[in-house]
């Protein structure tokens, strides 16, 4: 995954631009009202909450991508959790440990099932419509996240923008320069089945993939694939695909981030 800089501001800002940390389960405002939870010790264990004017129309969960890798973080969901909010949203910008700073298999999972159900401790916070939206690798883990065991706060839907869907397919193309092996901790195999979405299906939530005709980054056909893979299992999955490269999705300004935003108004 390129470095970018998105609307004009650094697409990769240091963890501590967030201000200090709160103690775990306990917000902390910063300046723009948005607030900061943590869910563990660790500096990546938290998440951003910004919440719209009114009553929130539901909670996204924003699973930022970068191939599970440690240089990206959670400053790529900012400025989608800022349209969320102005869309009605309540915007969970989740962080999680990634390969290279204490993450892998199993911590990122680990992370991000606790990130997701630290929503049960946010007072006020209506949890009955809970989507999950994941760019790239963050795709991958959105839709791992509504398939997890035993939640403590149950995923409704997800929308995965150019997702990892297949993690096999992956490893197999080398995306993210053999990402998915280090992030697993080997080559992907049997024992990995309840770790990749493809593996997991039939989802019992809406899936909804949308991907850019013109990703170099993660190809539409891991998309394509797996929606293919759901119908055939009587999942409900569907793919959008729209004119664009991988981060077109991820751009506010972009018409892929306004049909997402449909996408999402739909599952809500």
């Amino acid at each position: 995954m390129r470095r970018r800089t998105l609307l004009g501001l650094p697409a990769f800002a240091a963890l501590g631009a967030c201000g200090a940390a709160a103690p775990i389960g306990r917000g902390s405002p910063d300046v723009s009202g948005t607030t900061t939870h943590r869910y563990g010790t660790h500096p990546s264990q938290l998440a951003e909450l910004t919440l719209p004017a009114g009553k929130p129309r539901g909670v996204v969960v924003v699973v930022h991508g970068g191939f599970w890798k440690q240089a990206y973080d959670l400053s790529l969901g900012r400025p989608l959790a800022a349209s969320l909010a102005a869309e009605g949203w309540a915007a969970w910008n989740l962080e999680y440990r990634r390969v290279g700073g204490g993450g892998g298999t199993p911590e990122t999972f680990d992370d991000v099932a606790a990130g997701i159900d630290l929503l049960a401790e946010v007072g006020g916070l209506d949890t009955s419509t809970v989507i999950t939206l994941g760019h790239s690798a963050g795709g991958h883990l959105a839709t791992w996240a509504a398939a997890r065991p035993e939640p403590v706060v149950p995923v409704t839907g997800v929308v995965a923008q150019a997702g990892v869907l297949d993690l096999v397919l992956a490893h197999e193309l080398g995306l993210g320069s053999g990402a998915v092996e280090a992030f697993l901790g080997h080559p992907p195999g049997p024992a990995d089945r309840a770790l990749d979405p493809f593996r997991q299906l039939p989802l019992g939530v809406p899936v909804r993939c949308i991907h850019g005709r013109a990703d170099a980054d993660v190809p539409l056909e891991l998309s394509e694939r797996y929606v293919a893979a759901a119908a055939a299992t009587g999942a409900d999955a569907a793919l959008t695909r729209v004119d664009g490269d991988h981060y077109v999705l991820i751009d506010p300004a972009s018409e892929a981030w306004a049909q997402t935003l449909g996408l999402l108004a739909d599952l809500g």
